[in-house]
């Protein structure tokens, strides 16, 4: 793709919306409906086209680098777990599942052969790849942050925890998403601004859209199957040892029997390392087949149309409980049973914009006292805070739109 080097200054969109993950594949949107009229570049690591999942047509940052030359261009990074995203880990995200395991059996022991495909995955050298600055792009003339995590900064290797600090100090503004990943900034000397995850305004923005996959889509038949509703339920491939699902089961179990509600199971990420449709059938296979059905869809819009038509949000993604609080439904987090550190990013955000009075994160033996500990929950509390993050990350992001005019 060439570039009018005569059209006005472009801003690239950058971030991890190059893979299947429903909150990353929302974050370009919800920025460019926050800039109209400006000139928009979506870019990733890689060059993927996700539009028939909802997404975008996703070009590679060293691509659009290349292809802008010397030419001005701002970037905004959209948001997302990225600050301790290693460029490992976004190498691997990037393949297709069914190549994962061959990769890495590949690999093994081969560390100038797996460093050569790492920097070839990610177009980049760098260990953080999703944090960009100027230092091998001149041209860039501002660089800005709009709520992005970092929970586990304080603990990463040195030398990344390094890199990262000092292409932060080189930004226009940070805006972080959580209080963990601003104390972090903070005592390293970099002044930051909290403000939500830009998914909370996800029903403001989109409801219509949303509301009308609902009404065509995988949500639709679920009215008649479930009068009294249904809980929409969503694990990790983590979550997929016979142990675990076992007790997954029973605790759904209760809390559909105490509600008469039904179990929608649905995948919130395809991406390797994310979620796995077989572990979903696997704990349908262990469910009352009345009481349960599996989502197929991996469109971002049925997704969240299937969310937001639910009575309550239970799983282990972040962006699953986001949704929820943008429909101002209850919503918990489940830690995983092996590596419960991984909802350590789910424990922040709550910690810091949710009602206190709403379930954090919890391991599956506690789901269904949770649960019902949730839906107990006044509807008008959780739409006062589904308003005030809304009305939170808005006046965040002008300040931040200001800083691009």
């Amino acid at each position: 793709m060439a570039y009018d080097a005569c059209m006005a200054q472009p801003l690239i969109l950058f971030g991890a919306f190059d893979r299947h993950n429903v909150g990353d594949l929302l974050l370009p949107h919800i920025a460019a409906a926050l800039l109209p009229g400006r000139e928009l570049i979506f870019a990733g690591l890689a060059a993927r086209d996700l539009r028939a999942h909802g997404g975008h047509a996703v070009r590679a940052l060293s691509e659009v680098r290349a292809a802008l030359g010397t030419q001005p261009v701002d970037l905004l990074h959209v948001g997302g777990e990225i600050l301790t995203t290693t460029a490992w880990q976004a190498a691997v995200m990037l393949l297709p599942p069914e190549e994962v395991q061959a990769m890495l059996a590949y690999l093994q022991g081969q560390p100038q052969e797996q460093a050569a495909w790492v920097q070839r995955m990610t177009g980049s050298a760098g260990q953080t790849p999703y944090v960009a600055d100027r230092t091998h792009w001149p041209a860039l003339q501002r660089v800005l942050y709009a709520g992005v995590g970092g929970v586990q900064l304080a603990q990463s290797e040195p030398a990344l925890r390094a890199k990262v600090l000092a292409k932060l100090r080189t930004a226009n503004a940070v805006g972080v998403r959580d209080m963990q990943t601003q104390h972090t900034l903070q005592a390293a000397g970099i002044a930051t601004t909290l403000l939500p995850d830009p998914a909370v305004l996800v029903a403001e923005l989109f409801g219509e859209r949303i509301a009308q996959h609902g009404a065509q889509g995988e949500a639709a038949p679920l009215r008649l199957a479930f009068p009294h509703g249904f809980l929409a339920v969503q694990c990790s491939a983590e979550f997929g040892d016979d142990a675990t699902l076992d007790t997954l089961a029973t605790q759904l179990k209760q809390v559909a029997a105490a509600n008469g509600l039904g179990l929608l199971l649905l995948r919130a990420g395809a991406a390797p390392w994310h979620d796995d449709l077989g572990v979903l059938q696997r704990l349908a296979a262990r469910l009352p087949p009345a009481t349960v059905r599996v989502a197929e869809s991996l469109n971002i819009w049925d997704i969240c149309a299937l969310i937001a038509h639910s009575r309550g949000y239970c799983g282990s993604s972040l962006h699953g409980r986001i949704v929820a609080m943008a429909y101002a439904l209850p919503r918990i987090n489940l830690r995983p049973p092996a590596s419960p550190q991984q909802a350590a990013k789910q424990a922040a955000f709550a910690a810091t914009w949710d009602d206190a009075n709403v379930p954090a994160t919890v391991d599956v033996q506690q789901l269904a006292g949770a649960m019902q500990q949730a839906l107990a929950l006044p509807s008008r509390a959780l739409q006062d805070t589904a308003d005030r993050l809304a009305a939170q990350y808005r006046r965040g992001f002008e300040a931040l739109r200001a800083q691009l005019a």
